[in-house]
């Protein structure tokens, strides 16, 4: 079920704001970019099941020690993922994506976990298994991605999102490489929605499982609709959080902000969910623009 039309006119309305107020403030745009870079990070792997903690994760990109004896294998996909999301920040604009570009992202992404499938796809004999869904069959991988990088640059009629949200959806079922295709595939979203004009978005661990629950929709019975809710949501709260910041507001905690206009915390957190207010969160923590109600939001 493809995104409604109120909520195409309520990200179409937040994407008119934000590109009247981002004129001329680049540099500020570009420390949104940079501070959430530790948090994109840290959630992606998190998904993956990495032991890193948010913090853990700040100190190793800062090059700081870590209070405690962390897998080798982890410090190089903190590193790796955060050098990924940097080159696509600067390169997405140039080109359309294409398999050569996917396949440079995983090399990217696994040097120096696993040289020996870094930047390839799955080869004969080289099978995975996500769940109970078996990927399908090394030979026909690089097809399948090739059909699906065409349906993505031919679809001329589906809203922005619905796209992106349907090409993640049939990238994972393709699963093209033996490791690291969540991350690679997430990364993805944001090298689209950076071409179609959007702020990137964050795909949190602790919405692990709607998101698993909409690869679990589409493989049984086609329905493309939680992946497209759950993308929606998450450019609404990017937008909300670059608007809030553009606007020069001062950031609250939305507890804060419930307790000093004496409202419910729990009302404004479920509002928050649904992008009801313009909520975001920063390193988990919900926040707000304090002149929200005094906008009539």
């Amino acid at each position: 079920m493809p995104t409604s039309n109120l909520i195409k006119d309520r990200i179409g309305a937040l994407k008119e704001t934000y590109d009247r107020l981002r004129a001329g403030k680049e540099s500020l745009l570009s420390m949104i970019d940079e501070a959430e870079i530790p948090e994109s990070v840290y959630n992606s792997n998190a998904i993956e099941n990495s032991t890193l903690t948010l913090k853990e994760t700040e100190k190793i990109l800062l090059e700081m020690e870590v209070s405690r004896d962390v897998d080798l294998r982890e410090v190089f996909e903190a590193k790796n993922l955060a050098r990924v999301i940097q080159y696509i920040r600067k390169k997405a604009l140039e080109s359309d994506l294409t398999d050569e570009t996917i396949l440079l992202l995983h090399e990217m992404l696994i040097s120096n976990i696993d040289d020996s499938i870094a930047g390839r796809f799955r080869r004969k004999g080289e099978y995975v298994r996500v769940g109970t869904h078996i990927a399908p069959a090394p030979e026909h991988v690089e097809r399948l991605i090739e059909d699906a990088l065409i349906r993505y640059s031919s679809d001329l009629e589906s809203y922005f999102s619905d796209k992106v949200a349907r090409f993640h959806l049939d990238f994972e079922t393709v699963h093209p490489f033996n490791d690291g295709n969540g991350r690679i595939g997430r990364v993805i979203i944001n090298y689209q929605l950076e071409r179609a004009g959007f702020p990137w978005v964050i795909i949190r661990d602790k919405e692990k499982k709607a998101y698993y629950q909409a690869f679990n929709d589409h493989r049984h019975s086609k329905n493309t609709k939680t992946m497209e809710r759950i993308l929606a949501l998450a450019v609404r709260e990017s937008l909300h959080k670059r608007v809030a910041y553009l606007k020069g507001e001062k950031i609250m905690t939305l507890a804060d902000y419930a307790k000093e206009r004496k409202k419910s915390v729990h009302v404004l957190l479920n509002a928050a969910r649904r992008q009801a207010i313009p909520a975001f969160r920063e390193r988990g923590v919900w926040k707000i623009g304090e002149n929200f109600g005094a906008e009539g939001g």
